[in-house]
């Protein structure tokens, strides 16, 4: 990956360096946990820094697994989930940082870490895949959110979605993007097979666009905003036309035999949320040390992501995850059917 990542600043003009390297380190978030990377047959991320991979014998730990962002590596930062937790006798282990949301989902069932989040679209294929998940709590789809976009270069003639017919756009396979962009073409009564669609992941992706290799990019924050400001790339779509849940998923074993610290950790993990939409401005700053981008971009980012509230599924969210899941069966992005329900946690019962 670290070759590959030489060859693209390579490729790039010189002025281009500084805001791809910010870009290069943003690949490796969690897209807000509102959007994420397809599982993959890649082993998880070497360069995360994982724990104990036993079984956990110990009823009083939880590993918290985590990418460069979202609320997990910022609980780490702030240290009062592992206060909170540690006066209940729980004690945290962090594993992390993995570079995206798949090798994520796969060390947790590989027993490297028992808790992570990510968008429902790479947790459900994960969970058709076989591995060893439940979903543990969610976040809500937000109507307004505009997290995710198909962003073309400023340059384009593209405007609109109709004119992405007969073009090449840049998604990740069975993941965030490429769903985005077949409810776009849905929405607008456009056939998906007029629209080819390049598999890429978003390291992959952004200097596909910028080169001129694609026409489009479908994709989701922090890459739509370094792309807007830093790229001057243009979206030509505003808020998700089905947008999506995201999903903290559990390992099935830790979620059996440590219920307790599980909830806990849920718990805490709440309050961490809401110390996030009390502390926007903060919450940029964690960004930018977090994962290297601008300042700029990362308050437009915050302003996209709106506020974020984590929940225990209810029926109407099994439902529409349930939805979710049928339509992507019916698209073939899933090899199998999803029964959502049964994927719920015993500790969200």
């Amino acid at each position: 990956m670290l070759n590959e990542f030489k060859n693209l600043l390579f490729l790039l003009p010189q002025h281009s360096i500084k805001p791809f390297n910010a870009l290069l380190v943003a690949t490796s978030w969690l897209g807000l946990a509102i959007s994420g990377c397809a599982p993959s047959n890649v082993n998880t991320n070497i360069t995360a820094k994982t724990v104990s991979n036993q079984t956990q014998e110990k009823t009083n730990l939880i590993r918290l697994g985590y990418q460069k962002g979202g609320v997990v590596p910022v609980a780490r930062q702030r240290g009062e989930l592992e206060k909170k937790l540690a006066a209940e006798n729980i004690k945290v282990e962090w594993a992390g940082p993995f570079d995206r949301c798949a090798t994520l989902l796969q060390a947790i069932s590989a027993n490297q870490a028992d808790i992570g989040g990510c968008g429902d679209i790479p947790g459900l294929s994960a969970i058709a895949a076989g591995q060893d998940l439940c979903i543990g709590a969610v976040q809500r789809p937000r109507a307004e959110s505009l997290v995710n976009a198909i962003v073309v270069r400023g340059d384009s003639p593209i405007r609109k979605p109709a004119d992405l017919v007969g073009k090449k756009v840049a998604v990740n396979q069975a993941g965030a993007g490429e769903y985005l962009l077949l409810k776009v073409l849905e929405k607008e009564k456009i056939p998906k097979e007029k629209v080819q669609r390049v598999f890429l992941a978003p390291t992959d992706a952004a200097p596909a666009l910028y080169q001129g290799n694609v026409d489009a990019w479908a994709v989701w924050e922090p890459y739509v905003s370094v792309a807007e400001l830093e790229h001057g790339a243009r979206r030509i779509t505003t808020t998700h036309p089905a947008p999506t849940y995201s999903l903290m998923l559990v390992r099935n074993e830790a979620a059996a035999k440590s219920p307790e610290a599980v909830k806990a950790a849920f718990s805490g993990l709440s309050e961490e949320y809401d110390w996030l939409n009390a502390n926007t401005a903060k919450s940029a700053e964690f960004l930018v040390k977090e994962i290297k981008i601008s300042p700029v971009v990362a308050k437009q980012v915050t302003e996209n992501q709106g506020s974020q509230i984590l929940v225990t599924p209810n029926a109407d969210d099994v439902a529409k995850i349930q939805k979710t899941a049928d339509w992507m069966l019916e698209q073939k992005i899933l090899p199998k059917r999803v029964d959502v329900a049964n994927t719920i946690c015993p500790t969200a019962k």
